[in-house]
């Protein structure tokens, strides 16, 4: 006998939604055409909640919540789009700029970065704090792609499509803090995994340049975007 899930209804920039108590504050957002910037967010995989780009406000809650992990509450009041969160997602851009080496003019995905286009949208026109220019590891062993960390975000979308959809788990996170970087098979090259099948869906969800195409120049990387919305079906056949 199955139940109807319970329908509640919460507020976001003024407009009365209906959600479930299953629906993230995100998914109600985007159903409505209400943007909310994310970068480690994908549709069919994982929630990450580590950009920390959905930050949203809640009435009565002082501190702010990543929309992607809170879920709806009846009667919640959410606002999305308030100068606290302006400057809140600035920072965090101008932050993550400054922590590896994002040189725009010289990047393969120049054009095609979801970082990049982020910072254009919340009008991130310098970087205000110091830049730490960090010497980090390129990898080009496999035939195909190329790992780039001084580009990588961290966003974590490479080890969840591998370990989630294509069930490899080749992807993981070593490290802490600052020192934290994507490796391959416990930190074995690329090129020398037995994991990895070449499927190329780690280079595809990659929001920025860190992992691409071998054989592409400055501009020329352009992820298949119409890959994504497949994600959600995959998932369902891999539970």
């Amino acid at each position: 006998m199955s139940t109807q899930p319970h329908i509640i209804t919460l507020t976001i920039d003024g407009r009365e939604l209906s959600a479930t108590v299953d629906d993230s504050i995100l998914t109600i957002a985007r159903q409505h055409k209400i943007d909310i910037p994310t970068l480690c967010f994908l549709e069919g995989l994982s929630t990450w909640g580590a950009c920390r780009l959905c930050l949203v406000e809640i009435e009565g809650t002082p501190k702010l919540l990543s929309a992607c992990t809170t879920k709806c509450v009846e009667n919640m009041v959410v606002k999305t789009d308030t100068e606290r969160l302006k400057q809140h997602r600035k920072m965090i851009i101008e932050l993550l700029f400054a922590e590896r080496n994002h040189i725009c003019s010289v990047c393969v995905s120049n054009g095609a970065c979801e970082l990049q286009s982020l910072a254009q949208e919340c009008g991130v026109d310098h970087v205000s704090v110091p830049y730490r220019y960090p010497s980090l590891q390129l990898d080009s062993s496999h035939d195909l792609f190329r790992l780039d960390n001084n580009r990588c975000i961290l966003c974590t979308r490479c080890v969840r499509v591998c370990d989630e959809i294509e069930g490899a788990h080749t992807w993981d996170v070593a490290g802490r803090g600052i020192d934290a970087h994507v490796l391959t098979d416990l930190n074995t090259l690329w090129g020398d995994s037995e994991s990895c099948t070449s499927c190329g869906k780690c280079v595809q969800v990659c929001p920025t340049g860190a992992l691409v195409q071998k054989g592409t120049a400055v501009a020329e990387m352009h992820k298949q975007r119409e890959f994504l919305p497949y994600l959600t079906k995959m998932r369902r056949n891999h539970p």
